[in-house]
């Protein structure tokens, strides 16, 4: 059967709601792709299912991770394996999607949210004509300041599912550090003299103006320590999320990203997390971080990155993030001492504590007086504007977010 054969609309729709079904799902779908992908087909033709598939393929499909996603998604949408003419008119209110959640993989998960999503019956032609649509823009804006300003915790799963969509768009901005090193620039502040001694010889001793240099820009290293005991269960994924989105932010500026889970031993991620997939990355630090939900040794944690990870990954102006409550199970001294040695290798220590959402929070328990004093900046990590407020913290040298306040009670604690 030829492309001219079939209803040319009914073929060009479907194939539209397919790419706004792998949009949906995460992949780079634009009215471009769609549109070459109806060419495509018409010119192929499509008397197979599997040259159907490869030539949506080859028009969807960019990157290597990818596949799977449209794989799963294809089965899902043309799942009519008998008639290919049938395949062609199911609308999305007639997709079947498989019930066997027992087992499924990341890409499976979020190409059936995206082909489900929206896909409700619609009501008879009569129905619509004596409906009164009625518009309220009450919700648009307010719905959206909830949600960032929402607790993690008590997010339901749809609320949640938007604050990582959210989350990804997130980015961490950081400034540039001067190093020692220098190259030649114009307007630079300092005399190169071996260059003007050099000029100078090639001129045959004949004066010349004096080069100029300045100091060589570099980007920081941002190292991230991520708490993952019982008590931080409720935040961790978001924060793991959020990790997540900066590690393959493109144009980041950070020179390198390097993260850690701890709970009762301490976990190097940052290969689990350089995966695309957010999903993949998340169920691949479960299965390696072996205490997830588990107790919690801080001090003893950051004895063991002092020990064996400092030198290799502290290098060029580390800026640390220590995303963690403070609720230790060890005595105090050893978490005082081992957060004074990582602030010294550090450019900076800022320290997320998801409890500073609470306008009584006191640095009462042992875990919290010992490592306040130690770090830099002291900022609450529960919502997406905590986190967007980090953007503070980073671009400001002297911010110390809510350590002076802390300090304070401290003192007056005695």
């Amino acid at each position: 059967m030829t492309a001219a054969e079939l209803p040319h609309g009914k073929l060009a729709d479907n194939i539209a709601h397919f790419g706004r079904a792998l949009r949906a799902a995460g992949m780079p779908v634009g009215p471009r792709r769609i549109v070459d992908a109806v060419w495509a087909v018409e010119a192929a033709g499509f008397s197979r299912r599997e040259d159907f598939y490869w030539t949506l393929h080859a028009s969807f499909v960019s990157r290597p991770e990818q596949r799977e996603l449209f794989r799963q998604s294809f089965e899902m949408f043309w799942r009519d394996p008998q008639a290919l003419e049938r395949m062609m008119a199911v609308l999305l209110g007639q997709m079947r999607v498989p019930e066997d959640a027992q087992d499924r993989s990341a890409a499976e998960t979020r190409a059936k949210q995206a082909l489900t999503e929206g896909a409700t019956p619609r009501p008879p032609p009569d129905a619509l004509e004596r409906e009164e649509i009625k518009f309220d823009a009450t919700l648009t804006f307010s719905a959206d300041e909830s949600l960032r300003s929402k607790d993690f915790e008590q997010m339901t799963a749809e609320e949640a599912h938007a604050a990582r969509a959210a989350i990804a768009k997130l980015s961490l901005p950081v400034r540039p550090i001067a190093s020692r090193r220098s190259r030649p620039a114009p307007r630079g502040r300092e005399p190169d003299w071996r260059a003007a001694m050099r000029g100078s010889m090639r001129a045959g001793g004949a004066l010349k103006p004096v080069p100029r240099r300045a100091p060589k820009l570099r980007w920081p290293v941002l190292v991230a320590l991520c708490d993952i005991s019982g008590s931080m269960a409720g935040y961790s994924r978001m924060l793991l999320h959020f990790l997540h989105a900066a590690s393959n932010a493109k144009g980041r500026g950070w020179s390198r990203l390097h993260a850690f889970t701890f709970g009762t031993r301490l976990t190097n991620i940052t290969r689990q997390l350089a995966a695309r997939d957010p999903d993949d990355a998340l169920a691949a630090i479960g299965r390696e971080a072996q205490d997830w939900e588990g107790g919690t040794r801080i001090g003893a944690s950051l004895r063991a990155f002092n020990r064996d990870w400092s030198r290799r990954v502290m290098g060029q102006g580390a800026v640390v993030l220590l995303i963690t409550d403070g609720l230790d199970r060890e005595a105090p001294d050893l978490l005082s001492v081992e957060a004074k040695r990582l602030t010294l290798s550090a450019r900076k220590v800022i320290w997320l504590n998801p409890l500073l959402r609470w306008d009584g929070f006191a640095p009462k328990a042992q875990g919290v007086r010992a490592l306040l004093p130690q770090v830099d900046s002291f900022r609450a990590a529960h919502s997406l504007d905590s986190l967007a407020a980090l953007a503070e913290a980073l671009t400001r040298p002297d911010d110390a977010g809510e350590k002076a306040r802390m300090m304070r009670m401290l003192a007056d604690a005695g």
